[in-house]
């Protein structure tokens, strides 16, 4: 007889482990089967990009999932995200970086991948999870009559079967229902990336002597925080392990430093010498310290449907992937996962599932066109240090200002205020595409030898509005009070669109008057929305 269960998820990596703890959370009687493809327990300092994580998957991760104690004891507290302009430059101190001088309110982690799935693992088993290792997902039968779904399977080499009301695809790249429905969808986003493990941590903080250097940061643990290292069309990321390992990646636009200039350890190598030398120095003499290497070519890619009333649905990697820059990976697993949540609810309550499903795959895929303009023909701009500083107070204002607010105050599924507050979205996601044109033509404006590149921190602890916005995703709000906080964030984002055409208008002749008409439109309501007078964005670099 073949198995039957209320919901199978075919992949136990992160997506998968977290949707079946969130679903087990909420459903005490839930019968979950995950069947995950590794046969042994990952590594410490796996091979799995998504080490870092930001405010959404951080809170997702320790207050909706109540996996704070983990986190605090087996992972690093993360300092923030940190850049630093050094293309073709040894002296760190010498250059600009954006960063915070002191940890802000809002926690989030660097996540040792192994340790973490291990103990996810374990935390599903002692929940009344069955998840089977080793077991390799052959088959979806996808019923469309409001029968069982049926999945295949071997394990040890032994067929198996079994049926659910529910079956997710979280089983990575590998995209079982993506595949067999054709939902694949490329986007426009053109980028590549290689990255390894190393044995011993990188100690940014050492590659300067200078006392004042130092003394920017307190604590001094810049190494705490996902570094960015930039150029013209690249990143490259240090990110330490509470294994004691690092983690170094390139991300480069396709089309300024093509994949086979770095597609193997000594080619990477070789490509940091030219554009990072400090990094190079820091690893060349370390080479048998190399734990692994990968690549992927076109990393970043759409899907057509994730969530459907059939009671399918998919999550983490196996839909979409946008790019590492911010790590927004853990965000949209934390999303797809809640609303595959609500989804499963609304069917045990036998309640209509087809609105919602769309809804939801409607917003879910709103939020993936609002990020993807975040990196789409963006890449360029890293190599500039006087506008990716605006670029990245911009892309946190929206992030901490309406993205995370909808998550943190717990109305990600609340279609009420999706509603009530359609304008004013409407109006936010608008403004984003034409601010990121107008940071693109801004940089473009210039000569790169035209572009200073003073030595001083861009410190985004001492914006008051700024680290304001991060303390506030802790408040509590009533639903009046959270439709309030959208609109003030409304108005923040137009105050600070209007200053960055400014800055933009002085700074390289730059007009645009496709921002300036939608700025100077009716905005929801009729009324501007409350927001600071004061200026928002770095007076000086000091």
């Amino acid at each position: 007889m073949t198995p039957r269960h209320d919901v199978v998820i075919a992949g136990g990596g992160l997506a998968g482990l977290t949707l079946a703890l969130q679903l087990k959370q909420s459903f005490g009687d839930l019968d979950i089967l995950v069947l995950e493809r590794r046969r042994e327990p990952a590594p410490a300092a796996t091979h799995k990009v998504g080490e870092s994580s930001v405010e959404i998957g951080a809170n997702y991760f320790s207050q909706v999932l109540g996996l704070k104690a983990h986190l605090d004891e087996h992972h690093l507290k993360k300092f923030g995200f940190r850049f630093f302009s050094s293309e073709s430059r040894r002296d760190i101190d010498a250059v600009s970086e954006i960063g915070a001088s002191r940890p802000l309110a809002v926690p989030s982690y660097q996540i040792d991948r192994g340790i973490f799935e291990n103990f996810l693992a374990d935390e599903a088993a002692r929940r009344g999870i069955t998840v089977v290792c080793g077991a390799m997902v052959g088959n979806i039968e996808l019923s469309e009559s409001g029968a069982l779904h049926r999945v295949s399977y071997t394990v040890a080499g032994a067929a198996c079967e079994a049926t659910a009301r529910w079956v997710i695809d979280a089983c990575g790249r590998a995209g079982l229902i993506k595949r067999k429905l054709n939902l694949a969808e490329p986007n426009a986003h053109d980028a590549n990336a290689v990255w390894f493990r190393m044995k011993e941590r990188i100690t940014i903080d050492d590659w300067s002597s200078d006392p004042a250097w130092r003394g920017r940061c307190n604590p001094q643990t810049r190494w705490l925080s996902t570094n960015h290292l930039v150029g013209a069309g690249y990143w490259v990321w240090l990110i330490p392990l509470s294994s004691g390992a690092h983690s170094v990646g390139i991300v480069a636009d396709a089309n300024i430093h093509p994949l086979d200039t770095m597609n193997s350890i000594d080619k990477a190598m070789d490509w940091l010498e030219k554009f990072q030398p400090r990094v190079f120095d820091e690893l060349d003499g370390k080479r048998d310290q190399v734990l692994d290497f990968a690549f992927f070519r076109r990393f970043s890619y759409g899907c057509k449907q994730v969530f459907s009333s059939q009671r399918w649905a998919i999550t983490g990697e196996a839909g979409l992937f946008l790019d590492p820059f911010y790590s927004p990976g853990s965000d949209f697993i934390a999303i797809a996962n809640t609303y595959i949540c609500e989804l499963v609810s609304r069917d045990r309550a036998g309640r209509p599932l087809d609105a919602h499903a769309k809804i939801y795959d409607q917003i879910f895929h709103s939020f993936y066109e609002s990020t993807l303009a975040l990196y789409a023909d963006q890449y360029a701009i890293f190599g500039d240090p006087e506008v990716l500083p605006v670029k990245v107070i911009w892309d946190y204002t929206y992030y901490w200002g309406v993205l995370a607010q909808f998550f943190f105050h717990r109305r990600i599924a609340d279609l009420a205020a999706f509603s009530d507050l359609r304008a004013e979205l409407a109006l936010c996601q608008a403004l984003n595409l034409e601010v990121q044109a107008l940071m693109r033509a801004w940089s473009a404006a210039r000569p790169a030898a035209q572009v200073p590149n003073p030595a001083g921190m861009l410190d985004q602890a001492s914006l008051p509005w700024f680290s304001d916005l991060n303390k506030s995703l802790t408040d509590t709000l009533n639903d009046a009070e959270f439709r309030a906080r959208i609109r003030y964030s409304t108005g923040q984002m137009t105050v600070l669109a209007n200053e960055i055409m400014d800055r933009a208008l002085a700074g390289a002749g730059i007009t645009a008057p496709s921002l300036r008409s939608l700025l100077n439109g009716s905005t929801p309501g009729g009324q501007p929305p409350a927001a600071p007078c004061a200026p928002m964005l770095f007076a000086v670099s000091a």
